[in-house]
């Protein structure tokens, strides 16, 4: 998820003729709220980013209730942890937030297959685990892209034995996950594109009948470019040794997290592995009100069903693991003590940034909701911190610092993400300064 502003302008006739059905239906007062977003005049911000829009989904969700939604076949609530993808085995995916032991077969296997793999590949010690976790930013993903190739130019980068992404962070996790030779990808992907290639507007009513203000017709088209069977069998080849690829959505209907294996996917053999691989990427980028909500066709008890599934950043910002997995649990699986590191790109600040705030709702309701996502962001740096002090995991966090200045124009400025691309690389190819706890923690 990303803290981003920009402006929103809506088409001033047709609004108020819509204004005037909705009131004639008896929705005055939130016929009075669009009439206002309607004459909103587009201006400068010094972020360029999507939260106005936020800020402006909160005021439509007035008009909303005014408009009949589609019937969904959304998961029981009695068959929601018995759901799945038809065809896959139940590995591919698991409840982030559940405390219940993790599966010990799964333990088992990612251990036998390390074991088999370092065998024959070296760079697989069974007494290491390296781990590199990736938040959501939006266009901010461009420091992790730059954070990333740097680093692989100072000849320090590992080889990660489990990597994790989250909205931005799942569009760079598969990449990173292959290493060095997909850092030109990486770059291409956010430094040669714009707000064209992510995203389209919807009208006002398209709008509020679709349930998001833009499509990502764009972004997927790009994703099922990039995302080649090729890419597929690679991650499936490093899955079979041992290395895992975690992305991050969230469940809305169960309201919960969930994690998915990936590598189980790409490995799964199936046709349609790719359309399940991209839709869970889609799906973790999806903002909710911003972008529209991927529908994951399930099934349970025999029947159909469909899960909807938003931007992974809704429930966590960055994630390690299950909430019911230690690194005491992979100890006793592994026969040996198993020394981790874990390293934490935030794609964000988490310092102040001071703005005058006007005093209108759309104004104090944008610096709110980006408030709002900086504190949770940090509180899932604690939150790592807290696992990696419990578990032993040596911690190292990175996010962009206060002296970058350049702003944004529009969500995805191309001039704002070759700047922070570039800010990325340096900060990588010189040694990344990694903080070895949470802002604002004192040992």
């Amino acid at each position: 998820m990303t803290t981003v502003r920009t402006s929103w302008s809506a088409e001033g006739g047709s609004s108020r003729s819509f204004s005037f059905c909705l009131a004639y239906a008896g929705c005055s007062a939130a016929a009075g709220i669009l009439h206002r977003v309607s004459n909103l005049v587009p201006r400068p911000h010094r972020a360029g980013r999507l939260t106005r829009i936020i800020a402006l989904s909160l005021c439509a969700s007035q008009l909303t209730a005014c408009i009949a939604a589609f019937p969904r076949d959304s998961v029981p609530q009695q068959f929601a942890s018995a759901a799945e993808p038809p065809g896959y085995q139940r590995d591919i995916r698991i409840w982030g937030d559940s405390y219940a032991s993790y599966p010990a077969g799964r333990l088992v296997r990612f251990h036998d297959e390390r074991l088999k793999a370092s065998k024959a590949d070296p760079s697989i010690n069974m007494r290491e685990l390296n781990a590199l976790t990736l938040s959501g930013g939006g266009s901010s993903g461009a420091f992790g892209a730059g954070i990333l190739a740097g680093w692989a130019k100072a000849g320090t980068r590992p080889k990660f034995d489990i990597v994790t992404g989250i909205s931005a962070g799942a569009l760079i996790a598969p990449f990173a996950f292959l290493g060095p030779a997909y850092d030109g990808v990486l770059k291409d992907g956010f430094t040669e594109v714009s707000d064209a290639n992510i995203y389209t507007r919807h009208s006002l009513l398209g709008a509020l009948s679709s349930g998001s203000f833009t499509s990502n017709a764009p972004l997927a088209k790009m994703l099922d470019e990039h995302i080649t069977d090729d890419m597929l069998t690679a991650i499936a080849n490093e899955y079979a040794k041992g290395r895992r690829l975690f992305i991050g959505t969230t469940n809305l209907d169960a309201d919960r997290a969930v994690i998915w294996d990936m590598g189980a996917i790409a490995a799964s053999g199936r046709p349609d592995r790719k359309k399940l691989f991209n839709e869970v990427i889609l799906a973790s980028t999806s903002i909710p009100g911003i972008f529209p909500p991927v529908n994951l066709e399930v099934t349970a008890a025999g029947r159909t069903y469909h899960e909807m599934h938003v931007d992974g950043g809704t429930a966590n910002e960055v994630f390690l693991m299950p909430a019911g997995l230690t690194l005491g649990k992979l100890d006793k699986t592994f026969h040996t003590k198993v020394k981790a590191r874990l390293y934490v790109i935030r794609n964000g600040r988490t310092t102040p940034e001071y703005s005058s705030v006007k005093a209108s709702l759309p104004d104090i309701a944008e610096k709110a909701v980006s408030s709002l996502i900086k504190t949770q962001g940090i509180g899932d740096l604690y939150r790592l911190y807290a696992i990696a002090k419990r578990d032993g995991i040596d911690f190292n966090a990175i996010d962009i610092p206060p002296d970058f200045t350049v702003e944004a124009k529009s969500p995805f400025d191309n001039r704002f993400m070759r700047a922070l691309y570039a800010e990325g690389y340096e900060m990588g190819r010189g040694g990344v300064p990694w903080k070895k706890t949470p802002p604002g923690f004192s040992r």
